[in-house]
């Protein structure tokens, strides 16, 4: 086992709850430092459950500082002064009043990188933002659900996770230039940025976004959810060649090119659910997947984990989902979450 490829990296967490964390958690998985500063009272997700908290701070150590004390702000510009990047999720008022920008750091060291999380932007207002507010804000809840029914929120916090990953990836990439700055990431931004081929459709061609029956693909036919004589399944059908396979397999006649299929599209998908019916989902991923079609039976996440233990990890007592980046000759050792100021602030250690 080599270090991991952020070995060496010290980032500093202001972060509460889901998207900042998540964040940084990713990075020390792959061997970064961090030091989550927290308020004596701790951050507010320890108050959810040990398990929720253990999920988003794995392998970081805490330090408990008031940075809204004069105290508190000098003790984070020693740790600034000695540290890469510093990551925060609060309200902008909130990063600027506690003085967690660039521009209020830059004097502790000149090279380190603020990145901020927030809703719609640093300077863009202190509107409540949660993941699900997000979700309805941006159009993804809209194409969400049947088109019969009202619009739905996926199970879990899109928002949140896709814009912790975006702001660890605008870290790394400061940090690679060698400069210092500032790197404000949204929200709101992320969303819009991952509807990306639906808003090129609109702002380019006129074409609106519609909610699909079985969450279908805009272009692709047929790339949805159908249901089986037992259970559902989701069938993505991309090209061609996927088609001839599952068509020949399902003896379907017809239909052979893309752009007829998608013309075609209330015709192709009748006679696909009609043929689906006609056998269980764990049956047809079962003649499917060795045909190459891109195929799977609909499964709870317990199921999921059932069949994938090797992604179920121990950090301290408490089993998480492991890292799901992969990097050769390294193994991640997955400490637990930090106790609450378990770390001593610099003023109090022993030379």
């Amino acid at each position: 086992m080599t270090e991991g490829p952020l070995s060496g990296i010290r980032i500093l967490e202001v972060g509460t709850m889901l998207a900042g964390p998540y964040a940084t958690m990713t990075l020390a998985d792959l061997g970064a430092e961090v030091i989550k500063i927290e308020p004596t009272t701790g951050e507010i997700s320890r108050q959810v459950s040990d398990a929720y908290f253990a999920s988003l701070n794995r392998g970081k150590r805490s330090m408990c500082l008031d940075l809204t004390v004069d105290d508190g702000r000098r003790v984070l510009g020693e740790l600034v002064a000695d540290a890469d990047a510093l990551l925060v999720n609060l309200k902008p008022s909130a990063i600027h009043r506690l003085g967690l920008t660039y521009d209020a750091l830059r004097k502790y060291n000149e090279k380190i990188v603020c990145v901020a999380i927030t809703g719609y932007g640093l300077n863009a207002g202190d509107d409540p933002a949660f993941d699900y507010v997000i979700q309805a804000a941006t159009g993804v809840a809209a194409l969400t659900g049947d088109p019969a029914g009202p619009p739905v929120l996926p199970g879990y916090s899109s928002a949140d996770n896709s814009t912790g990953l975006t702001a660890a990836l605008g870290l790394l990439a400061q940090i690679i230039s060698g400069r210092g700055g500032q790197i404000d990431v949204s929200l709101r931004d992320v969303m819009l940025s991952q509807l990306n081929y639906h808003a090129s459709a609109y702002l380019n061609d006129g074409v609106s976004p519609v909610r699909r029956a079985g969450g279908a693909h805009s272009y692709y036919v047929p790339a949805q959810m159908f249901p089986t004589s037992d259970g559902h399944i989701a069938l993505f059908i991309t090209h061609d060649g996927f088609w001839r396979s599952f068509a020949t397999e399902a003896g379907i006649d017809g239909f052979w090119q893309m752009a007829e299929r998608a013309q075609r599209r209330e015709e192709v998908l009748s006679v696909v659910t009609s043929t689906l019916a006609t056998d269980t989902a764990e049956n047809w991923e079962k003649r499917l997947k060795p045909l190459g079609v891109p195929v799977a039976a609909v499964r709870t996440l317990p199921e999921a984990l059932a069949e994938t233990p090797e992604v179920v990890v121990e950090a301290g007592g408490a089993r998480t989902v492991r890292c799901p980046i992969a990097v050769s000759d390294y193994v991640p050792r997955y400490r637990p979450a930090p106790m609450l100021g378990e770390m001593p602030t610099p003023h109090s250690l022993v030379e």
